[in-house]
């Protein structure tokens, strides 16, 4: 039997929940290692042997270790093609492109608002760290703006990168799940026909359902 993955981190990490729902989708076995972030083990020598930047996650396939939670999705997609959803970043070069364009849109365009909102919303309360409100309503903003050019491309094609669910799309659910359900800010998704319609669909893959109850079960 093949020895399973290793992903270092806590669920409760966005980067690390687009790894574990990737590899739920692509029905690859993992191993889950927990690191404490509140007490420093992402910086430990041992972790930086990993993962030399000192965050979350960090990978493991026998040999190999990865960084950046997107490059380890399109890793377990092109290695174990043929498992899970096979489809899951396209089948062939125009389907990838079009896949990797949204993912770019999503790692450039998405990311940054949207980590912004998770980060002072959902997250700063909870470390008891002062919300900065000028902050807040700069990246709602930029955030709205983008989500109209979703709105659009929505209104086109059922999914993203097109008529099936991709990396594309898995890429945006755990910014997404956050502001949805852990903060005030949920409209900017639930509002919009198209753009609500595909989160109510992507968010209720049981691949993402697996992820949420990983993330209630931790700590």
């Amino acid at each position: 039997m093949a020895t399973p993955v290793k992903v270092h981190g806590p669920p409760l990490s966005t980067a690390v929940s687009r790894v574990l729902a990737c590899l739920i989708e692509k029905d690859v076995q993992f191993q889950l290692i927990p690191v404490n972030m509140s007490k420093g083990e992402h910086k430990s020598s041992d972790f930086l042997k990993i993962q030399h930047f000192g965050q979350v996650p960090a990978f493991q396939d026998e040999s190999t270790s990865l960084f950046e939670s997107r490059a380890i999705c399109r890793y377990v997609c092109e290695k174990y093609a043929e498992k899970g959803n096979k489809g899951l970043y396209g089948s062939n070069p125009l389907a990838k492109a079009s896949i990797d364009q949204w993912l770019e849109a999503e790692g450039q365009s998405f990311n940054p608002p949207s980590s912004v909102l998770v980060f002072q919303l959902a997250f700063a309360p909870r470390m008891k760290i002062k919300q900065d409100q000028s902050l807040i309503n700069q990246n709602h903003d930029k955030l709205a703006k983008v989500l109209e050019v979703y709105e659009k491309r929505l209104g086109e094609s059922r999914f993203l990168a097109g008529d099936e669910f991709s990396l594309a799309d898995l890429s945006h659910l755990p910014n997404t799940h956050y502001l949805v359900n852990a903060t005030d800010r949920g409209e900017l998704f639930t509002s919009k026909k198209n753009v609500g319609r595909w989160w109510a669909e992507i968010s209720s893959r049981d691949s993402w359902k697996k992820v949420v109850d990983m993330q209630k079960h931790s700590s």
